[in-house]
């Protein structure tokens, strides 16, 4: 089984070039299967990264980052992949 998870974040304005360096700066205990790093508008700064194992496994997530980065907590989703029909 794979499991997806997410993790979301916004920059305080005029800071999104340095979430993102930050971002892709954090290692995991662990390597994930995949890892990528996406932003959008409003310096948000997007990581999903996948792993071998199932919904319900502890797994190494990016922490919040450093004060006065971002706006606001971060917003973390699990997602565990489906068969296709």
């Amino acid at each position: 089984m794979s499991v997806a998870l997410m993790w979301e974040a916004r920059a305080v304005e005029g800071r999104g070039a340095e979430l993102l360096a930050w971002a892709r700066a954090q290692e995991l205990d662990g390597t994930p299967l995949r890892r990528e790093t996406f932003r959008a508008p409003q310096d948000r700064v997007l990581v999903i990264t996948w792993w071998d194992a199932t919904l319900d496994t502890e797994l190494p997530e990016l922490p919040e980052p450093g004060e006065g980065l971002a706006t606001r907590a971060v917003h973390r989703w699990r997602f565990e992949s489906v068969e296709e029909a």
